[in-house]
């Protein structure tokens, strides 16, 4: 067999692992059609009050079906959250503010804000379990830490990029508990309900799963309708978006080493690793596009996303070959 015969297999098998999220193609599409017919005038003040409701929505949701027994379960394993925890909201704040103050040669001035806002939001649940499994990681201690950065997420994120954004006229401090309570009263709610509205959240978890990927959309539609109505496009270009990824590839490679240097270095098992790696080195999309809708004003949302949109996707690759790495790993040790 031939040495090109012999590489196709390969490319083959990573082609397989390395997707591209339909999802985020659809995101895409919304900023597309943002670009080429934002909302404006009456169109954009019912936008606003039904992306407001909208979000409301997917946090009632995530209330509604967060199981307690989840989080409550793995809580006794605390040096594990303890370092999650520190990477999502320790370490990716100061690396991503540290990125945003870098030459603007290098950073983009327009994007510096909207990478802050992604080193501040909280982790993924659904993807940082999924790799979990597939890594034949500690899954109940994933599910706890996943779920816990989220609720801390509410908190914790509104706070930090009040801190970090002040210099640039950020998140006023009198507007933080307004913001936490426009996030945390639909969550509230949904957790109250559960009991009665959790059961038929579950049996319809696949119909509620578009109406909460759908309200997403929305959201992003219209953060950027208010970007382009800002001319978001005359102060961000290709150069700026090829810097981004490039920037958010080297962020994403940082955070990948430091979770494996902390989780042996404080002599995690392989199985607490493999969760450390991917509940520490992720970002919540489904968390930070209803976030940007509140956080910052319409005419500055959409930039907000870019950085995240853009984390999410190689997030998702990177860490689609990782998990199958270590699965092999394990197998192999086994």
């Amino acid at each position: 067999m031939s040495a090109a015969a012999g590489r196709r297999p390969r490319l083959g098998r990573l082609a397989g692992r390395v997707k591209i999220d339909r999802y985020l193609v659809l995101i895409v599409l919304m900023v597309v059609a943002a670009s080429l017919a934002p909302a404006r005038g009456q169109a954009a003040v019912v936008a606003d009050w039904t992306t407001r409701f909208a979000i409301g929505l997917v946090f009632f949701l995530h209330g509604a079906r967060l199981s307690r027994e989840a989080v409550i379960g793995g809580i006794t394993h605390w040096r594990l959250h303890l370092v999650v925890l520190a990477a999502t909201f320790g370490l990716f704040p100061l690396l991503c503010l540290g990125l945003a103050a870098l030459p603007a040669a290098i950073t983009p001035p327009a994007l510096a804000a909207g990478i802050i806002f992604l080193g501040c939001l909280p982790s993924t649940i659904q993807s940082s379990i999924g790799f979990t499994v597939i890594g034949r990681g500690d899954v109940p201690a994933a599910v706890a830490a996943a779920s816990a950065s989220n609720l801390l997420g509410m908190f914790l994120t509104p706070l930090l990029v009040s801190l970090l954004l002040h210099a640039q006229g950020g998140i006023s401090a009198g507007q933080i508990w307004a913001i936490v309570l426009q996030l945390l009263a639909p969550f509230v709610a949904g957790q109250a309900l559960r009991r009665w509205v959790g059961p038929w959240v579950k049996a319809k978890a696949k119909t509620l799963s578009y109406v909460d990927r759908g309200s997403i959309l929305l959201v992003v539609y219209t953060a950027f309708s208010g970007a382009v109505a800002e001319g978001v496009w005359s102060r961000i270009g290709a150069a700026d978006l090829v810097r981004l990824v490039v920037l958010c590839c080297a962020l994403l490679a940082v955070v990948l080493a430091a979770t494996v240097w902390a989780a042996r270095t404080f002599g995690f098992t392989k199985a607490d690793e493999i969760a450390i790696v991917f509940c520490g080195s992720k970002k919540s999309l489904a968390s930070g596009a209803p976030m940007a809708g509140v956080l910052f004003p319409a005419a500055t949302a959409g930039v907000a996303l870019l950085p995240l949109m853009v984390f999410h996707q190689i997030q998702l690759m990177a860490c689609a070959v990782i998990a199958q790495r270590y699965a092999q790993r394990v197998e192999t040790e086994a």
